[in-house]
């Protein structure tokens, strides 16, 4: 059995946004699918559109997302990796969420039906379709 027969995509329903933020102060990070990243340059977040502060000075709107299903151990290699070649070959963008459970690929709304295709096409399994 090759690796992909193994690995079940979950579709998400929210439309998600890409933001750049001035600080967490106006974000519920309790709220599913909010996702921050500090570093020395700036302050990121992953949330849903309709949740997107007013202290954000930047933002990319249009985005949807699909989830590795289960948890994924830490010494699994190359999960995200095959998936990302696989949409890199069909010129899909992909923006990746890590959790400590698992994995999250975001692309555009106008390319999400597409890569779930190519997905499954590729040997990925692809839950409730």
């Amino acid at each position: 059995m090759s690796q992909t027969a193994a690995i079940t995509i979950e579709p998400l329903e929210p439309e998600l946004s890409v933001c750049k933020v001035e600080d967490y102060s106006q974000i519920d990070i309790c709220h599913p699918f909010s996702f921050t990243g500090s570093t020395d340059e700036e302050f990121s977040l992953v949330c849903p559109t309709e949740m997107v502060p007013a202290n954000t000075t930047e933002r990319d709107d249009g985005w949807r997302a699909f989830r590795i299903v289960g948890v994924l151990d830490f010494s699994l290699i190359g999960i995200l990796a095959g998936i990302s070649s696989v949409l890199a070959e069909n010129k899909i963008g992909l923006f990746a969420v890590s959790t400590f459970n698992t994995d999250y690929i975001l692309t555009k709304e106008e390319h999400f039906e597409r890569a779930l295709d190519v997905l499954r096409n590729a040997g990925y399994i692809i839950k409730g379709i």
